[in-house]
């Protein structure tokens, strides 16, 4: 029975072949690594991995897709977690003695939220190869000075080292979505600038809340001008112009 994709769980199921064979080229997988893959739909990336690996794991929240994918594969070869990725705890695939590597086409809807739960495991985390709305991605690598850069590439960038790799049509998938997708990966970094994630985020966040206004306005009431000169931030600059770096001195500044 065709499966009909469902709008609520944000369902294009990728369905280029060429695409989907340049996807497992640049995640090049392992026999033996230990690989999860979210949404894995209707299995195109999902059969195309099981090819080089031992194992498999999928995350799925699409009741029967998941009874499809249990039907379909061998259960000691494909396992099935039948969940909510937002809610699924990565860190317990993780071998202890290694490091786990994640995959997927991910669903718009949940993209961001679903990415800073993933980073709270980024040091359990090999690498990540996602399928994303070409907007997101290019905001996740955008640099400062670009109208792009925001939140998301901060929080991202000190955690992670990210590339575009190569841009995807609507024609690749059914349904086509109205938006190019894009393949990026990311490479947790071994030793990210020591800092409070909760704290960082907090005054990100506070940063980008009125782009058109300067730092010194931004951040009044959790800053003084005299703490951004302390870190080297010019206070009438605006924050898509600060670096990772700068955010995360504002971030460690003793206020008080």
């Amino acid at each position: 029975m065709k499966h009909i994709p469902r709008k609520r769980f944000g369902q294009n199921f990728l369905t280029d072949q060429a695409v989907l064979h340049d996807i497992i080229r640049v995640i090049a997988p392992q026999a033996d690594d230990v690989m999860v893959e979210i949404g894995p739909g209707l299995a195109a990336m999902t059969r195309l991995l099981l090819e080089q690996l031992r194992e498999l794991h999928v995350v799925e929240l699409d009741r029967d897709l998941v009874e499809r994918l249990n039907k379909t594969f061998d259960p000691k070869r494909l396992h099935v977690h039948a969940g909510d990725a937002l809610q699924f705890d990565f860190a317990a695939l993780a071998p202890p003695d290694g490091k786990l590597r994640v995959v997927g086409n991910l669903p718009y809807n949940i993209s961001s939220p679903l990415l800073f739960h993933l980073s709270e495991i980024a040091h359990r985390v090999q690498d990540q190869h996602f399928m994303l709305q070409k907007e997101v991605v290019e905001r996740m690598v955008a640099q400062p000075g670009s109208k792009t850069y925001g939140r998301l590439s901060v929080m991202l960038q000190w955690r992670y080292h990210m590339e575009l790799l190569f841009i995807v049509p609507p024609t690749a998938f059914d349904p086509p979505p109205q938006v190019d997708s894009a393949i990026v990966r990311m490479i947790p970094l071994a030793q990210p600038l020591p800092c409070d994630a909760a704290r960082l985020e907090e005054v990100v966040q506070k940063a980008f809340s009125q782009r058109r206004k300067t730092l010194r306005n931004c951040l009044a009431g959790m800053f003084s001008e005299a703490d951004l000169v302390a870190v080297g931030i010019d206070p009438q600059a605006r924050a898509e112009t600060v670096g990772v770096e700068g955010y995360v001195a504002l971030a460690n500044l003793q206020v008080g």
